[in-house]
């Protein structure tokens, strides 16, 4: 999308389009000139990429409804996670390019499908064509909620310019250490990053709100047990219950397997026993978190 496209757009997608020239989209800063089709450390330009969209039924159940969570998943990530499930799409960048009118009809067609959302999977590199393809899209006759399904890997000032274009925000909580943030995901700065994203996500949208057991608006923090503790778990639930809210909804996954290049790693080259994941959950809801799967 060029210049003179972006002038009917509001102000707040104007602004994310300038974060990419140079870009500062997230907390890399990479500051590369992506409107040029320069590459930063995501590996993707301005021109969005996607793997698959469709109805997704392996959500969360508050997001799945009867026909689904209408996922659309992008190729490239700001993480480069060792462990990483979806490698093929996030570090190897596998999709096909389109157009934010083509984003547009595909959430219009997934509206038509029946699905109980528009669900975003690593959104956070895309944040600005994101935000107009909503925004054409709401025009056009969208109303179902935007979900923002990110790695917790975000610019709170890219956020709050998206205020208003989501609904539920879900981010990772992968690490409340930075030693293992750097060691599996490039990223010593994740903690400090992380928190501050998810309390900006909880003043735009409050606690999860369901109704007639359907997610509408609000925070939903995901946590992947990693084995040994690595995740610092507890640390984790215990920041949301006392420096976000003591009702935020958080799912403890405990799928966690071996994958990508996590065999080079011992800590991590093993699933989390029952046990482990069993500790998560109790003490999340020791703290009154809403725990959810």
């Amino acid at each position: 999308m060029n210049r003179a496209d972006l002038e009917p757009l509001s102000a707040p997608v104007r602004a994310l389009y300038d974060k990419m020239s140079p870009c500062t989209l997230c907390p890399r800063n990479c500051r590369v000139d992506r409107l040029a089709g320069t590459t930063g450390y995501c590996g993707v330009s301005a021109e969005l990429r996607i793997a698959s969209f469709g109805p997704h039924f392996g959500e969360e159940s508050v997001l799945v409804g009867h026909g689904g969570s209408g996922t659309i998943f992008f190729s490239g990530c700001n993480l480069a996670c060792v462990f990483c499930q979806n490698y093929d799409i996030s570090h190897l960048r596998t999709g096909s390019d389109i157009t934010v009118k083509d984003l547009v009809g595909i959430m219009l067609s997934l509206q038509r499908r029946g699905c109980s959302n528009i669900n975003l999977v690593t959104p956070t590199h895309y944040a600005a064509p994101i935000a107009a393809a909503i925004e054409l899209a709401r025009a056009a006759g969208l109303s179902l909620p935007i979900v923002y399904n990110s790695g917790g890997y975000d610019s709170v000032e890219t956020l709050q310019l998206l205020e208003g274009f989501v609904d539920i925000y879900m981010p990772d909580m992968k690490y409340a250490d930075a030693s293992a943030a750097v060691q599996l995901s490039d990223a010593p700065d994740y903690p400090a990053i992380n928190r501050a994203a998810v309390k900006e996500m909880h003043r735009q949208v409050g606690d999860l709100i369901i109704r007639d057991g359907f997610a509408t608006r609000g925070l939903l923090i995901r946590h992947l047990v990693l084995p040994e503790k690595l995740a610092g778990s507890f640390d984790a639930v215990r920041f949301l219950a006392d420096e976000v809210s003591p009702k935020t909804a958080v799912n403890v996954m405990g799928q966690y397997h071996p994958c990508w290049k996590a065999s080079a790693y011992p800590r991590i080259n093993r699933r989390p026993t029952a046990g482990e994941v069993r500790e998560v959950v109790e003490g999340a809801r020791s703290l009154g978190l809403v725990v959810i799967s």
